[in-house]
């Protein structure tokens, strides 16, 4: 299994496709398989994708708390350096977009487009998951039983149309018990997520940007999307109606084509 060691972590990572490179930054207790099939294979249609683990997470070496958002942006820099990407397209979703947003800042010249899906800018306005969301999700985290904490997990990120979709939650729920990320990283994550705040640098970035989020959204509010827009010059927003957190998965179509063309569209490709 190819592993790139990048500032002493030993972090997994796979590639597929062809086409342009295109660099996929995973959220919060996500591994590289929550992306979905459906999603990874209409991207590797369009371009060279890669997946990869966060520190502590899947097939990555283990971490200690402490960590920032920035830590893992120069992480994510650093998979390119192991791809010997000199630049890419990226797409970061929720704690992954708060991860692209500081790779944006922090490595501008790395970056041909940027996506921002379903994020959260930091900062005045912006707005994290209501108290009774995160507590039906920590319920099911720490009652020691994975069937609870995946259910739970899979409710607050779709929407309520779509989480009765029994073939989707079995895909989601295969993933997620086949590499389930530690409480304790998850708890570390959410720490790092909690001190994010590029909102004022957000006018900084320079990469054509396509921001995408669904109304449906009870992780981080659609709210957080138009803040985000207003603060990226001349960025693009992408709203779902009734669609819920974890957009790729209830719209892996229109994602995969939403991406595509802003790639095209930005001159990019």
């Amino acid at each position: 299994m190819p592993h790139a060691t990048i500032h002493g972590h030993d972090l997994y990572y796979e590639r597929s496709g062809s086409g342009e490179p295109l660099l996929l930054i995973m959220g919060m207790s996500g591994t590289h398989l929550s992306w979905g099939e459906p999603f990874l294979d209409g991207l590797r249609r369009e371009f060279e994708v890669c997946v990869y683990d966060h520190r502590g997470v899947g097939h990555s070496s283990a971490t200690e708390p402490g960590f920032t958002i920035a830590d893992l942006a120069d992480d994510a820099a650093g998979v390119l350096d192991a791809l010997d990407w000199d630049t890419a397209h990226v797409v970061g979703i929720s704690m992954g977009g708060m991860i692209a947003q500081e790779l944006a800042l922090r490595h501008p010249e790395r970056l041909r487009t940027l996506t921002l899906g379903c994020t959260y800018p930091g900062g005045a306005g912006s707005v994290l998951a209501s108290q009774e969301t995160m507590g039906k999700l920590m319920e099911g985290m720490s009652s020691g039983d994975p069937e609870q904490a995946v259910r739970a997990s899979w409710e607050v990120n779709v929407s309520p149309a779509f989480a009765a979709d029994d073939a989707a939650f079995a895909a989601f729920r295969g993933a997620a018990l086949e590499l389930p990320v530690a409480l304790e990283v998850i708890m570390a994550q959410a720490q790092a997520v909690m001190g994010h705040d590029a909102s004022e640098r957000l006018v900084d970035v320079s990469a054509p940007t396509l921001v995408i989020h669904g109304t449906a959204d009870e992780m981080l509010p659609v709210a957080n999307a138009a803040l985000i827009a207003e603060k990226i010059p001349d960025s693009r927003l992408e709203i779902l109606d009734g669609v819920g957190h974890i957009f790729f998965r209830e719209r892996p179509g229109d994602s995969v084509r939403l991406i595509a063309d802003h790639a095209r569209e930005a001159g990019r490709v």
